[in-house]
């Protein structure tokens, strides 16, 4: 394995921050997460950014019709991740993804981890935007990629639609085995 420890930072965008979609809670998680960012690319430790990526026709899409907001349309401001965010990424890989989870992202992991089988000795942590949506939906698909990975999420660098919503997404993900920090 050439990595041990891998950062997911999931949908830091404009639009999830102080965009469309924006919310408070999701404001003051910035420099946390950046700080966790930085943390990781410090110790050499792989990070992975993925983006919420729509197309000018989202809402004639399912979830356009569920959720009527346009937001992280490509190439508009509100699709890119927060300066502060962009900043502490810097180059690292960063995967579009044109719904909630990424069914890419367990191969990215393994590419840049070098993980075989199970994930056993593989740590995996998420923060980011929302909790409720797109932090479980991309945990959920890692924990059937990797079950015996380490998998935890950082609840100070998350935020949900609603702070019940992220407080009900947590407590989801902790009864299938994923630690919240």
């Amino acid at each position: 394995m050439k990595h041990d420890h891998i950062l997911i930072a999931v949908d830091l965008q404009k639009d999830f921050i102080d965009g469309a979609l924006g919310t408070a809670e999701a404001v003051a998680i910035v420099p946390a997460a950046a700080e966790k960012i930085h943390a990781y690319r410090a110790a050499g430790w792989p990070v992975v950014a993925t983006l919420d990526t729509h197309g000018k026709d989202y809402m004639s899409g399912r979830e356009g019709r569920f959720l009527p907001v346009p937001h992280c349309i490509r190439d508009t401001a509100g699709w890119l991740p927060d300066p502060q965010i962009a900043e502490a990424l810097g180059d690292c890989p960063r995967l579009c993804k044109p719904t909630f989870g990424s069914m890419e992202l367990p191969a990215l992991v393994r590419e840049l981890t070098g993980a075989e089988g199970d994930g056993e000795g593989l740590a995996i942590e998420l923060i980011g935007l929302c909790t409720d949506i797109c932090v479980v939906s991309n945990a959920m698909i890692l924990k059937a990629a990797f079950p015996e990975a380490d998998l935890c999420v950082d609840s100070a660098c998350c935020a949900g639609v609603t702070p019940a919503k992220h407080r009900a997404a947590l407590e989801t993900m902790a009864s299938c085995q994923i630690r919240i920090l």
